[in-house]
């Protein structure tokens, strides 16, 4: 709920996500896909919309869009229909976009976001459809203080927009919703959800409502580009439609931009109703048929995507739901994890340590060298290694932390470090009780304070770690210190 002057209102946000499909051409021509090319130098007839150029499918682009489908757990639709959507706008050559309409390819699923209800069960968000469409070209405004220019290099890549029904109720949900849309996406392969090269971007719509009543007049708020700014856009719009209604306005149903510099949402056009584009087959283009065991086909090969990664490492590994959660939000990360982790019997490591290590220690050094988990400079093979040395007492878990840190910095190996720097763990139980002797002997104070006060075993503790550059098994040094004090 949002807090207005009168009183309490009940956001209701519903997104469209534009996906860039992961293909090296585009929907309906083969000029290429590539990120940064020089402009106009990826795009055919085709795309520019010449006279007589006929749009031939791309079969990649539709087993993308069938896999994402399945991977969103929604209904795949055997017969599908491409329209033209009518518009005029000078990066839209052709004067109409081919897109999907009323018979799309993907039909309704359902997303679970790590977010509870009142209930206490998982927020659920409707996914209307996904459908196909081919994405327009680029104005360029910056280019000459006079003209506008034209780059058609985007012109006809494929799009699958994802359409979620209005079940999202506020900025964190919508955060939640796209991060997890995100994630499946690039599990599946199907787009590499590179979020600044606009390769998946949002529209917003929001509008208002007193909590029971029917839906409010809805704005949408165009092409968005991080979940931060589509989270901004959320509670900066909400407030503003609150305000407006409160001071005696109305809201009028209109497209808005969001600017970045200024934190605000303004106003590009009236928003246009569905019959205003005037949808219609497209006469150039068959209806698509998929053959159902295609379908089957496409569905054998899908991976092992993050709610059923989360559950078992839950179920089989052990791991809390935050940390499994933590671990399987990006396929990389996962990967790293169960490479580190280690399969099969006595070889596996301790899952609950490595993610441990993974999510404090070097997600930590990988934001302050701003880097991502596939640059690291330790291998999961290398924080694996690690892991084993303080598994067999080789090193203790504070003497691993200084050797992660010239790891991080060398990408050399632990052992190699532990046995260059001589920092074996002393396990001997006679040179620690030697060592131990003489800091009682020489503490008689401290000693007599130990019966009476056991948080003492902390000062002795240290006091032999000192004299051990931290070397000391602290099991034994705890253990040796409790039969030689009497506790």
């Amino acid at each position: 709920m949002a807090q207005g002057k009168t009183g309490e209102w009940e956001v209701v946000i519903g997104l469209e996500i534009h996906a860039q499909v992961t293909s090296q051409a585009k929907l309906f021509s083969g000029a290429a896909t590539a990120f940064g090319a020089e402009p106009n130098t990826q795009a055919s007839f085709v795309d520019a919309g010449f006279p007589g150029m006929l749009p031939v499918i791309n079969r990649h682009c539709v087993e993308q869009a069938v896999r994402t489908g399945l991977g969103l757990k929604a209904r795949i639709n055997l017969v599908s229909v491409f329209d033209r959507k009518n518009y005029f706008y000078p990066d839209l050559p052709a004067g109409y976009q081919i897109s999907q309409y009323l018979q799309p390819i993907v039909g309704t699923g359902v997303i679970e976001l790590d977010i509870k209800d009142e209930t206490g069960a998982p927020r659920r968000i409707g996914i209307t459809r996904l459908h196909l469409e081919q994405d327009a070209g680029k104005s360029l405004h910056d280019q000459d203080p006079k003209r506008t220019f034209i780059d058609l290099n985007r012109s006809g890549v494929a799009l699958m927009e994802i359409v979620s029904e209005p079940d999202l109720r506020s900025a964190e949900e919508a955060g939640a919703y796209v991060r997890k849309i995100r994630s499946i996406l690039r599990y599946l392969g199907t787009c590499d959800g590179n979020m600044e090269e606009g390769s998946m971007r949002a529209d917003v719509n929001v509008s208002v409502r007193r909590p029971g009543e029917d839906y409010g007049t809805r704005t949408e708020t165009k092409n968005v580009n991080s979940v931060r700014f589509i989270m901004a856009t959320i509670e900066h719009e909400a407030a503003r439609q609150i305000a407006v209604i409160e001071d005696g306005g109305t809201i009028d149903q209109e497209t808005r931009l969001y600017d970045s510099a200024k934190g605000i949402t303004r106003p590009m056009r009236s928003k246009e109703e569905a019959h205003d584009y005037r949808y219609f087959p497209d006469p150039d283009l068959l209806p698509l048929v998929l053959d159902a065991q295609w379908v089957e086909e496409i569905k054998a090969t899908l991976p092992e995507l993050p709610d059923e990664k989360k559950m078992r490492f839950i179920e089989d590994l052990g791991l809390s739901p935050y940390d499994a959660g933590v671990l399987v939000a990006e396929r990389e990360t996962a990967e790293y994890f169960e490479e580190a982790v280690g399969t099969g019997g006595k070889t596996a490591r301790d899952p609950k340590l490595a993610a441990n290590w993974i999510i404090s220690e070097l997600f930590a050094r990988l934001k302050k060298a701003d880097k991502e988990i596939g640059q690291s400079p330790v291998s999961s093979g290398a924080l694996g290694g690690l892991i084993d040395l303080i598994a067999d007492n080789t090193i203790s878990g504070r003497i691993a932390k200084d050797v992660f840190d010239e790891m991080f910095e060398t990408g050399k190996k632990a052992v190699e470090i532990v046995e260059k720097k001589g920092l074996k763990q002393i396990t001997d139980t006679g040179e620690i009780a030697t060592i131990l002797d003489k800091i009682i002997a020489d503490n008689p104070g401290q000693a007599a304070q130990y019966k009476a006060n056991p948080k003492v075993v902390g000062w002795f503790v240290g006091q032999v770690m000192k004299a051990t550059g931290g070397k000391a098994n602290p099991k034994l040094v705890n253990e040796l210190i409790a039969k030689k004090l009497g506790g």
